[in-house]
């Protein structure tokens, strides 16, 4: 899984239903949600 920063948790969580998105400038991304708060996480750069 990957690791993202909650803005809200204000700590690094894993992402619960990560997906791999491509960003409008071509860069790719994953989005998802934090399994704690329940808020979207948003990751620059390819998932590991």
């Amino acid at each position: 899984m990957t690791q993202a920063y909650c803005v809200k948790c204000k700590a690094k969580q894993e992402m619960k239903d990560a997906q791999e998105i491509k960003m409008k400038n071509g860069r790719p991304a994953v989005t998802g949600i934090c399994p704690v708060c329940g808020t979207k996480m948003f990751k620059i750069g390819a998932a590991k």
